[in-house]
């Protein structure tokens, strides 16, 4: 659990975020604001919204095809890496 400090910080930095990325576009700054969120307060709330923006940015900005040959590697590694577990 996160004390009210943190979740009150994690708050003003994802209002920081939403505000770079929707209201002046800038995609880019707001990328990297919600990737300090996930560092800085990964077990708040804040930080599931930023995954899920994170997401929405992806969408937006790398090709439909790159990001299945992103997933599809990873998925592959994390196979590889269980059957050597094994």
């Amino acid at each position: 659990m996160t004390n009210e400090t943190e979740e009150k910080n994690s708050v003003q930095q994802y209002a920081l975020a939403y505000g770079l990325h929707y209201e002046t576009e800038n995609l880019k700054q707001a990328f990297e604001q919600y990737k300090h969120i996930l560092q800085e307060f990964p077990d708040t709330r804040e930080a599931g919204y930023a995954r899920s923006q994170i997401q929405h940015i992806v969408n937006a900005t790398v090709p439909r095809e790159k990001i299945l040959e992103s997933q599809m590697k990873l998925a592959t590694a994390a196979f590889d890496q269980t059957s050597k577990q094994n």
